[in-house]
């Protein structure tokens, strides 16, 4: 036999191989999971939420849109949040998790000043801004994920919290003819963290879509750091978003599906890979 006939059986062998091995990770994931159906807690809140979810298959960014009276209300987050996080643990050695005290004491270094709320507080309570401070998970594992099961809000043990991680939301408020608003914010525990405030007069630059754009976009004051304005200012700027329905409860959400679509986006990865390796 040819050389180069006995190097496609081989290659076609091992082709086999690793189609098995992604029909094994597929039956495993979608045993663990069902990614087709949104779970209680996540449907739950789209249900009775002003916000309407803006999902394309395929994408990591995820959208929320609403109208609260003349203003157009605009969420974006992403799943590589997750993906990064999982990424960032190698930088910790084999225990890619804080130990107790340096959790401790990344908190008490990373308040925010004014608005009273602190990036990673340890100590749960309601905060000046009218959110939640939860004392932070350590950031979990694929397989740890998998275990955990979705709950109805509600029916989690009470002092019970469910593992979280850093979500950021790119918030835009426009109103037509006179601007927008855009705030970076960090969800995580149930909490609500402003980190930048910035306004647009022209609302095309908050979303810079063209290099033209983004260039205007640098050229622009939009507005000085959030830690440097006023700290009653602070509080009111919480509770702005508060009123618009970016509090607590999306805090918490957000997280949860992002986790949830992270999953499906894996699965269907899985599935076209093998499919590609099967043709």
């Amino acid at each position: 036999m040819p050389p180069f006939q006995r190097r496609q059986q081989h290659g076609k062998k091992k082709a086999k191989e690793l189609s098995a091995k992604f029909e094994s990770e597929l039956r495993i994931e979608k045993e663990t999971r069902d990614s087709d159906t949104l779970p209680p807690s996540i449907q739950g809140f789209l249900d009775n939420s002003a916000f309407q979810l803006e999902d394309t298959p395929g994408q990591e960014e995820v959208y929320l849109t609403r109208k609260f009276g003349e203003e157009s209300i605009r969420l974006s987050f992403t799943i590589a949040d997750l993906n990064n996080i999982d990424q960032d643990a190698d930088q910790y050695g084999e225990d890619p998790a804080l130990s107790d005290e340096e959790a401790a004491d990344a908190a008490a270094t990373n308040v925010q000043s004014g608005g009273g709320n602190t990036k990673g507080a340890i100590n749960q309570g309601r905060t000046k801004g009218g959110n939640f401070a939860v004392a932070p998970e350590d950031s979990v594992s694929r397989a740890d994920r998998a275990e955990s099961s979705y709950e109805e809000p509600g029916e989690r043990e009470e002092g019970t919290q469910e593992p979280s991680f850093p979500a950021r939301i790119n918030v835009s408020v426009e109103k037509s003819g006179k601007g927008c608003l855009q705030l970076e914010v960090l969800a995580q525990d149930g909490e609500i963290v402003i980190e930048n405030v910035y306004y647009f007069q022209n609302s095309e630059l908050a979303d810079a879509k063209t290099a033209e754009l983004d260039w205007s976009r640098r050229n622009i004051y939009t507005g000085p750091p959030f830690g440097n304005l006023d700290e009653d200012l602070q509080v009111l700027l919480e509770r702005y978003l508060d009123e618009r329905g970016i509090n607590t409860e999306l805090a918490l959400w957000i997280p949860e599906y992002i986790d949830w679509k992270e999953q499906r986006e894996y699965i269907n990865w899985l599935s076209n890979v093998k499919s590609f390796v099967d043709a």
